[in-house]
């Protein structure tokens, strides 16, 4: 008998260092510390009202209160597939589209319906805290393909080539990036689609910041460049960056119906329907204008230029302006080994932790996206906020030896 209290699966999921960081940040603010957090995976707007309106009417009609289909209600699932051709031209049916409870639990979802034990994913580093965690939870190997800045990011069929086994399942693209901000152009998504089809792989597209595209640089959908992909390809989405909804908990996963179908039932034995009041929101969202997400682009656009001109005036910090999301991911090389007071940090890891206790600034280290060396800081925070914190590490790393 075993006298493990914790399964060795679960035990040996990491913690999430982005929701970590915000998490001490807010700790240390309620604590009566003048503290800026940079960890923040979420726009800082409210959620627009007319969506809120929605939600408050959803609360009052007793259809609500109950059970609903598990796979979404029939009218957000008509909508997503609206939406989905509205904002990608990509044409799919209702049938395709299965609501989650956000874009974590669709990654979920999809991991656990695709791979087999040993499965290896392809994952282009840096890569979001998550990724890993679910492949693993599904039963999958992660294999990393590192990028860098002098990349752009951007991971190279030669790279992907190399990376690739018998074992190979999936590959995993996201554009715009978290961590980096990288957006890949037209071109180079069609390439590594149709490299994806010729290997016969599957690719699990993540499209949350579809809509936060910053300057010439443009958002292009996988299945739409590569329409031949469209049978071995699931899309991930929801509402929650484009609509201010990470709260809401509403997500979705496009893909062929064999694959929504099992996971629906997956679904339907682990959370059965999203919550109905957020699902009307969410439908208020996508059959909505884009007035509202307008604005917030333009907001995160310009902050993108101002942390962009700050961290790049910063000595031994080297910065890639932001082309899309809301993320810098600044490298701090250059700074590793200075000697804050008695403190020479050597990683991204340890100097967080002294911008952290000596300039009262929180951000998320490389570390925990796969790229030591680097950080990653949300822009998705007020304007005064956002320079304030980066003047405090600019005069901090000023000040050491």
């Amino acid at each position: 008998m075993s006298s493990n209290r914790i399964s060795a699966r679960i035990g040996a999921i990491s913690e999430s260092a982005t929701l970590a960081v915000d998490a001490k940040a807010k700790a240390l603010r309620a604590a009566g510390e003048d503290v800026i957090g940079f960890g923040a995976g979420e726009p800082d707007f409210p959620t627009p009202q007319h969506i809120v309106d929605a939600a408050v009417a959803a609360c009052q009609d007793t259809a609500n209160h109950r059970y609903s289909p598990a796979g979404g209600l029939p009218a957000l699932r008509e909508a997503v597939a609206a939406k989905t051709a509205r904002d990608s031209n990509y044409q799919v049916e209702p049938s395709q589209v299965l609501i989650t409870n956000g874009g974590k639990h669709a990654l979920y979802n999809t991991f656990a319906t695709l791979l087999d034990p040993g499965d290896e994913v392809l994952l282009p580093a840096p890569y979001w805290t998550t990724y890993p965690e679910s492949i693993q939870l599904a039963g999958g190997v992660t294999v990393p393909v590192d990028t860098h800045m002098e990349t752009g990011f951007r991971a190279s069929i030669d790279q992907l080539e190399a990376a690739v086994t018998d074992r190979t399942k999936a590959l995993v693209f996201v554009s715009p990036s978290n961590p980096t901000g990288a957006v890949y152009p037209p071109d180079e998504v069609k390439a590594i689609g149709q490299w994806a089809v010729e290997r016969g792989l599957w690719v699990v597209t993540d499209e949350i910041y579809e809509h936060l595209v910053y300057g010439d640089h443009r958002f292009s959908s996988m299945p739409v460049e590569v329409p031949e992909l469209a049978d071995r390809c699931v899309v991930v989405n929801g509402v929650a960056k484009t609509y201010a909804m990470t709260g809401w908990r509403v997500g979705w996963m496009v893909g062929p119906n064999d694959v929504i179908k099992a996971a629906a039932n997956l679904q339907s034995h682990a959370t059965s329907n999203v919550a109905n009041v957020s699902q009307r929101a969410a439908l208020a969202a996508v059959s909505g204008g884009l007035d509202d997400v307008a604005m917030m682009r333009a907001a995160f656009e310009e902050r993108a230029g101002v942390i962009d001109r700050m961290l790049a005036d910063i000595d031994g910090v080297e910065s890639m302006t932001p082309q899309g999301a809301f993320y810098a991911y600044p490298r701090f090389e250059g700074v590793l080994g200075r000697t804050f007071g008695d403190v020479t940090p050597t990683t991204s890891l340890e100097l967080s932790a002294v911008v952290l206790d000596q300039a009262k600034v929180a951000f998320v280290p490389g570390e925990a996206f796969g790229a030591p060396g680097y950080g990653r800081l949300s822009f998705a925070l007020a304007l005064d906020q956002m320079t304030e914190g980066v003047q405090r590490m600019a005069d901090l790393f000023a000040s050491a030896s």
